[in-house]
């Protein structure tokens, strides 16, 4: 079993930096308009003769209500007829692409994220499964991971019975915290009776994970309050849980000026929340998975990461990198090969190209083998903690050390601070180093300019 995290305050002041979460490299930032719909088709045809298996994500935009801190491609609106042509736009984008995949090319996960999946009512979702039985190969036999994000505002047990029934055997429920102080600050009011059926519901029907999001560094949270919100979600035991940091970027997020800056707890706070939270988590038996999340020692993260076969992708991580991912909706992004691609973020935008019987795709990326190089090395770390230089050194035919020689005083410096282990066969994260792990991955990434820095979250 890996080791737990330690933890080092003097560690995490001198390497709490901005950087990227790493669903991706190069990241979403790199993305350019150079790349189009003609390179998205080119990727799929390769799809099809490679025969690969599928994951499908599907952008729901709508949501009734917006939450202050919420920093995700959304549409707040109270009319729930717009949904209609929009799922409407998202058939003529299934169309588009699923002519040039192969029918048999299983889609072993899919995930509904938003916005608020459930703004649909069930006829809508009804229907929404059904283009997406219509024109991929989905699974009937439940061993798919199949997913939904939950607003426990937006759901009932009538809903999560029908989410089982259309196929979903995952559920990932935004919760963030119960300090209805810090509800209100945020403009997310949900009480722990709310969350608590939508769980009972999900157990009931045998769905069988669930996920719980929670942030730390909201505005009016104290490492007190915190405490009692993470020991409350405990004790709902969900299989896994997303531990954010709040990053309060309100130039780049509208809806976040709407936060009282003064009203954000202190760093110093925001440290505490976090180590009392790792406590509590290792406390009740949860491993840390790495990136802000924790699962049970029996969930299919955990036991991929010490089986070192745990991946990360858009959808974070995943056993289920082997797969292309394809985006499906407004803003949504596609991994396929070596191309990354993403529709507009507009809903105007996405929705007139489709209705002119065009993809949406607005910008993008195709991997040169720099970029595949740097990937492995940083999915390794992410994902594992370890990285053996022969795998890559087979890999891409190079010599690690010389390849990446520029890097090594960096690297050295981790290894003098207790971050990681360095040798010349291999490198291992620390468990001092773990939470940390961005850090050592921004070492090895070679798009990370001081220009764009202010554009990321920081590390803790």
């Amino acid at each position: 079993m890996l080791d737990a995290i330690r933890w080092d305050t003097d560690l995490i002041r001198r390497y709490d930096l901005a950087g990227p979460r790493y669903t991706s490299y190069p990241t979403a930032m790199q993305f350019n308009s150079q790349v189009g719909a003609f390179d998205l088709l080119h990727a799929l045809r390769d799809s099809r003769k490679a025969q690969r298996p599928l994951s499908l994500y599907v952008h729901i935009p709508f949501c009734a209500n917006i939450c202050y801190y919420c920093a995700c491609n959304k549409v707040i609106t109270k009319d729930r007829s717009r949904a209609l042509p929009y799922l409407q736009r998202l058939e003529q984008e299934m169309q588009l692409i699923a002519c040039h995949l192969a029918p048999n090319q299983r889609v072993e996960q899919l995930h509904f994220g938003g916005g608020t999946p459930t703004f649909l009512n069930h006829d809508e979702l009804r229907q929404l499964m059904a283009l997406l039985r219509k024109h991929f190969n989905l699974l009937d036999d439940d061993s798919g991971d199949y997913g939904i994000e939950i607003d426990p505002r937006e759901a009932d047990w009538s809903t999560m019975g029908l989410l089982r029934e259309l196929g979903f055997n995952r559920v990932s429920i935004g919760l963030q915290d119960l300090d209805p102080a810090v509800q209100r600050a945020v403009n997310r009011l949900q009480s722990l009776e709310e969350t608590r059926a939508v769980i009972e519901a999900a157990r009931t029907l045998q769905f069988r994970s669930i996920n719980i999001d929670l942030i730390y560094g909201l505005p009016k949270q104290t490492p007190e309050h915190f405490a009692r919100t993470v020991e409350e979600v405990i004790s709902l035991q969900p299989d896994r849980l997303s531990v954010f940091n709040y990053a309060h970027l309100p130039e780049r997020f509208m809806p976040q000026r709407r936060i009282n800056g003064n009203e954000l707890p202190a760093p110093a706070e925001k440290l505490e929340m976090l180590q009392r939270t790792i406590e509590q988590l290792t406390a009740a038996g949860y491993r840390y998975i790495g990136m802000d999340h924790f699962a049970l020692p029996d969930d299919e993260l955990a036991i991929a990461q010490e089986e070192s076969t745990l991946q990360r992708n858009f959808q974070g991580y995943t056993t289920h990198g082997h797969c292309d991912l394809i985006g499906l909706g407004v803003s949504a992004i596609s991994q396929i090969g070596d191309l990354y691609c993403q529709n507009s973020s507009d809903l105007t935008q996405y929705q007139n190209a489709l209705a002119g019987a065009q993809l949406a795709t607005s910008r993008g990326l195709v991997c040169n083998t720099d970029d595949r190089l740097r990937r492995e090395v940083i999915q390794q770390l992410i994902c594992n903690f370890s990285l053996k230089f022969e795998d890559i050194e087979k890999a891409f035919n190079i010599d690690f050390r010389g390849y990446f020689n520029e890097l090594w005083p960096d690297l050295q410096e981790m290894a003098d601070d207790g971050l990681i282990q360095l040798s010349a066969e291999a490198i291992t994260v620390l468990p001092a180093g773990r939470l940390l792990v961005r850090s050592v991955c921004m070492v090895f990434d070679a798009y990370l300019g001081q220009q764009n820095r202010q554009r990321f979250s920081r590390v803790i």
